[in-house]
């Protein structure tokens, strides 16, 4: 898992290959530790996927243009485009059929 910011953001997520979990937490948020210790697990059992966090708490630029006013909060991208927002209970199994029958969808307008 990968602490980002807003700076450059858009540019590195332009460049990306793959499916990247944006998952936006803060360090007070219990159910951010859980969800970031599951993301941890997940990420190790794929190749294709990489998890980005965003502390929401810091990086308010980027928290607000994703409308996030819950935590955790979680986004999927592919190749660099939003797909859709993730909102799935924290069980691996769960996390893995949610973006298996999304990634390959068309991408959605970004909030």
């Amino acid at each position: 898992m990968e602490k980002v910011s807003e700076l450059g953001f858009w540019q590195r997520m332009a460049a990306e290959q793959g499916l990247i979990i944006l998952f936006f937490s803060s360090a007070g948020c219990h159910s951010c530790r859980i969800w970031r210790g599951l993301l941890r697990e997940y990420e190790m059992t794929r190749e294709d996927l990489r998890v980005w966090e965003v502390d929401a708490g810091i990086d308010m630029g980027l928290t607000r243009e994703f409308d996030v006013y819950h935590l955790p909060a979680l986004f999927l991208f592919k190749n660099g485009r939003y797909l859709r927002p993730l909102q799935v209970e924290a069980r691996p199994q769960a996390l893995h059929r949610l973006v298996e029958s999304v990634k390959d969808l068309p991408g959605e307008e970004q909030p």
